[in-house]
């Protein structure tokens, strides 16, 4: 009898004869019975994808090492925390005496936190505005360049500011604008009043949104290119022949393709609303004052470590961390009622 012709269940059972572990495992997941046709059982996917296991292993430690054990420390949100009592900091905090949602109440009658929110949502309405859009725009730009060469170019010069340190950044503008900088001093040659924008409070945050523009909008562009990459190029071709012009293919071809990144990347950035920028903000803190300046982040490095108040700077921290939580999920609640996937599925 030819192979084709043996019975099905005879040929299962041969099948199994010769690896049981096999056929446990196609049964169901973890080898056991009732499983779903067709699923590969636990063992087997293990086997499978070893490799791939072991390579993210390093890095799922990291984030375990350095993004969930420190969780563990918000503990002291609800301590009159001293890092003092015990040469162990573990330790510390097991002594630390209990003072219950002391630490918040003194968080939300605080002004200074409200003002430090105040200024963390103008920021980041300002960025959301004026930065946001920019990444696209560019890739939109780089994408209609027909020249491979003059496009390879053109994103190196924008990439290259990213690698540049706030520190940088913040002394190259310091040349330019501040009060001893380019501008100042050839305005002055030439008769007129010189000005000094680094330090002036009024226009700090557009200042701040220049800055961040300036530095990061050209890599922002690398997720845009990559979505505009993916398109096929038959669809252009047709809506050509079709006799659509470039504006009317950008709106209806380039535009639609790149929603789903759009809506992916503006929830990830409603989530980071709260984050705006610890270290650019610092660096000019002493330049505009705290005013013009102290944001969330500022406000509990300030606490926590300037001032050594721990416990109550955990408790900003943690509500901060509850905000933007809450507004990562309702952005992507957004998401899908406008029918994008968002950063997880329905």
């Amino acid at each position: 009898m030819s192979h084709s012709t043996v019975p099905r269940g005879r040929a299962e059972a041969k099948t199994a004869e010769r690896d049981p572990a096999a056929s446990d495992d196609a049964a169901g997941p973890g080898g056991g019975k009732g499983g779903h046709p067709g699923r590969l059982g636990l063992r087997i996917r293990f086997r499978r994808d070893r490799t791939l296991i072991l390579m993210t292993l390093p890095a799922v430690l990291l984030l375990l090492v350095f993004n969930y054990v420190p969780i563990l420390g918000n503990v002291v949100a609800f301590q009159d925390y001293d890092p003092y009592l015990s040469d162990n900091g573990f330790v510390a905090m097991l002594q630390s005496p209990w003072v219950g949602l002391d630490q918040f109440q003194r968080v939300f009658t605080d002004s200074e936190f409200w003002h430090a929110v105040q200024n963390t949502f103008v920021l980041f309405l300002l960025q959301l505005v004026l930065f946001f859009p920019v990444p696209i725009l560019l890739a939109l730009l780089i994408n209609s360049v027909v020249r491979p060469r003059v496009r390879a170019v053109a994103q190196a010069i924008m990439y290259l500011p990213h690698f540049f340190s706030w520190v940088l950044v913040v002394t190259v503008f310091q040349q330019i604008f501040g009060g001893a900088g380019i501008i100042a001093q050839t305005l002055r040659e030439h008769g007129h009043s010189g000005f000094d924008i680094m330090t002036d409070p009024g226009i700090f945050k557009y200042l701040v949104t220049a800055q961040m523009v300036w530095k990061d909008a050209g890599w922002g562009i690398i997720v845009f290119l990559a979505a505009l990459a993916a398109v096929p190029g038959d669809l252009y071709e047709a809506a050509a022949m079709d006799g659509a012009g470039r504006r009317r293919r950008m709106w209806h071809i380039t535009l639609p393709a790149l929603r789903p990144v759009i809506a992916l990347l503006l929830v990830l950035r409603v989530g980071d609303a709260l984050t705006v920028g610890f270290e650019q903000l610092l660096l000019q803190r002493q330049a505009v004052g705290p005013d013009a300046s102290e944001v969330l982040d500022t406000f509990v490095w300030w606490n926590g470590i300037r001032n050594q108040d721990f416990g109550y700077a955990a408790a900003a921290g943690l509500v901060k961390g509850v905000v933007g939580l809450t507004l990562v999920l309702v952005a992507n609640k957004v998401a899908h009622l406008m029918g994008e996937q968002g950063v997880y599925k329905k």
